[in-house]
């Protein structure tokens, strides 16, 4: 027995082309995984065709009268089952933004790139109350205005700082008159009374 030489690893055997059931696999894989869209849903499906190609695609005895993928049936059939729902989506999402401490613009920024339909994005877009009580959490959780911890910065050094946690609030998605509220409230207990007026508003 020769032991000098080294079996040959076996070649890569590239992905077959995908057909109209191992599209499905693969749709019905995704959205067991991930809580999804129907945007996203096509934007996945759309890459696997392209690295994977088409059944019969470039193939010259393959059967000419083989359907080309219909991507957007295959969608429909998987809202209509309720593996992809966009509103649910939409809710859950702004609302664990919120809870991090984005603001409204940016929850609508990041719905509009999942493919949220713009009807949809205002429906659940942030109540007044929501969208302090988001700006509350981003100053809770980065220290800024009341939460710093030491002593307060004075002069020049406090306004930079100021500046500084302005920017990083309205990068976040917050407008200005909120960021400012925040970042001048005198104490943490400020901005909870500030909330609670905007929840009690609400109710009324």
């Amino acid at each position: 027995m020769d032991h000098g030489k080294r079996p040959q690893k076996a070649r890569a055997r590239s992905p077959r082309p995908l057909d109209p059931a191992r599209l499905e696999e693969l749709a019905l894989a995704y959205v067991a995984r991930f809580a999804t869209t129907a945007g996203k849903l096509r934007t996945y499906l759309k890459r696997k065709l392209r690295e994977r190609g088409w059944a019969g695609e470039g193939d010259p005895e393959a059967d000419e009268d083989a359907p080309p993928p219909d991507l957007e049936a295959l969608i429909e059939r998987f809202v209509a089952h309720g593996y992809v729902d966009d509103a649910g989506y939409a809710r859950m999402r702004s609302a664990d933004l919120l809870r991090r401490g984005y603001g409204a613009r940016r929850v609508s920024q990041q719905l509009m790139q999942a493919g949220i339909a713009e009807d949809l994005r205002a429906d659940v877009a942030p109540e007044e109350a929501e969208r302090r009580a988001a700006a509350l959490a981003l100053a809770r959780k980065r220290r800024f205005g009341p939460f710093a911890a030491g002593q307060a910065p004075t002069g020049e050094d406090a306004h930079k700082i100021r500046e500084k946690q302005l920017a990083a609030m309205v990068r976040a998605g917050h407008d200005f008159d909120h960021a400012r509220r925040v970042l001048d409230a005198s104490a943490p207990d400020d901005l909870a009374q500030w909330v609670a007026e905007a929840r009690e508003d609400y109710q009324e």
